[in-house]
């Protein structure tokens, strides 16, 4: 961990969802492996979709579906989504200290709320399965606004609607296209190493401002304003 005792929390922590708090590749896998039933493929394991469930459906079906033209597999994203929504929470489930996480931020003040990639519709279905409808001060999914990250603009409305300064927030999450959000809308950056990366990622290139190899790393640092 690049020293966090430098790093205090201020007034909201943002999440990325996918592979940040949720350990969704299970799920994913299981929706990738319909698709490729469907197509008369065997199934995939998880060790081959897990680095790619951050980088999104397209990735995911170009792993699933190497040899099909790219405008082909993105005729199928409707398809995978439908799949996906039906194993909706089934097959995965929180990242191992994650739920201390949350309670201890809540406990000690802070609003924490989701902003992620993921359609809006999909991530919503998952607040209540997970417990965290009434948890969540806001929720910003990749369909929300007209751009999604590594675009500041979801960071930056997330902000807003909670009534909190970009400058009083952390966002944390697992992909470069979170820290280079996070950058653009003046937020620290956490990146979480837990998640999901290809082997040519870099996370310590990202210039994040603290990278954490657990949920309970975070819970090391001191809570308060920025300075």
């Amino acid at each position: 961990m690049s020293e966090p005792q430098r790093m205090t929390f201020p007034k909201a922590v943002l999440f990325d969802l996918d592979g940040t708090l949720l350990d969704s590749a299970p799920d994913m896998l299981a929706a990738i492996n319909c698709m490729r039933a469907d197509r008369g493929t065997p199934p995939m394991i998880l060790a081959e979709l897990r680095p790619h469930v951050s980088k999104g459906a397209r990735a995911m079906l170009g792993a699933a579906f190497p040899k099909a033209d790219a405008a082909e597999r993105e005729t199928w994203v409707p398809a995978f989504l439908d799949c996906y929504e039906r194993e909706l929470g089934r097959h995965g489930g929180p990242f191992e200290g994650v739920e201390p996480l949350l309670a201890r931020l809540e406990a000690a003040g802070c609003v924490w709320g989701i902003v992620t990639n993921k359609p809006e519709y999909l991530a919503s279905q998952l607040l209540p399965l997970l417990g965290w409808q009434s948890r969540c001060a806001v929720l910003i999914g990749g369909d929300t606004l007209a751009v999604r990250k590594p675009d500041p603009l979801p960071l930056t409305v997330a902000a807003e609607r909670i009534g909190i300064a970009p400058a009083d927030c952390i966002y944390v999450g697992d992909d470069e296209r979170d820290i280079v959000a996070a950058r653009g809308a003046g937020m620290r950056s956490v990146v979480a190493l837990w998640g999901y990366r290809l082997s040519e990622d870099d996370p310590f290139a990202w210039r994040g401002d603290v990278l954490i190899d657990t949920p309970q790393e975070l819970l090391g640092l001191a809570i308060g304003p920025q300075p």
